[in-house]
């Protein structure tokens, strides 16, 4: 499972690299979000979507199979990328690396924080991490994979 687990870290470090913005305004929040919940529409997703910038959300949907249970998962998954600088789906695979878990080392509330995939942060080139983007209602490898997708998509256009 650790080599598994290490692999997998590469690969999200990897994704964190290469999925950055050039710029990152309200107008950008809201065409991606529109982008997720077009996809997520056309596959009949039963996600949640989020996008945020310094704290603000700008974009959310809950399409049907959702709950106020999954508007929870996406801000305790947000909490981690704002903390951590990184997507919630590498910051619980570091931990599971490092040879821990992150609800028992981390040290923070499980109730306010879930190191589960499905939240990634909002890259600037030459700023850093300046909000979220992210998915509930998945299994974490699943909303991770469909925010990755969908960013790449978007980001080539």
């Amino acid at each position: 499972m650790a080599a598994a687990d290490e692999e997998l870290l590469a690969t999200l470090v990897e994704q964190e690299e290469r999925l950055r913005f050039r710029r990152f305004d309200n107008e950008t929040a809201l065409a991606l979000g529109e982008q997720l919940l077009q996809a997520a529409r056309q596959r009949r997703l039963p996600v949640t979507i989020s996008v945020r910038r310094n704290g603000q959300r700008l974009f959310h949907a809950a399409l049907d199979g959702t709950s106020a249970d999954n508007d929870a998962w996406i801000e305790r998954k947000s909490r981690v990328v704002d903390r951590y600088g990184h997507s919630s789906y590498l910051v619980g695979t570091r931990f599971r690396v490092d040879g821990g878990t992150f609800e028992e080392q981390s040290r923070l509330d499980p109730d306010r924080y879930a190191a589960h995939g499905g939240v990634f942060p909002v890259i600037v080139h030459d700023v850093g991490p300046v909000g979220t983007v992210g998915v509930s209602g998945l299994p974490q490898a699943d909303d991770h994979a469909f925010v990755v997708e969908q960013l790449e998509k978007f980001l080539s256009g």
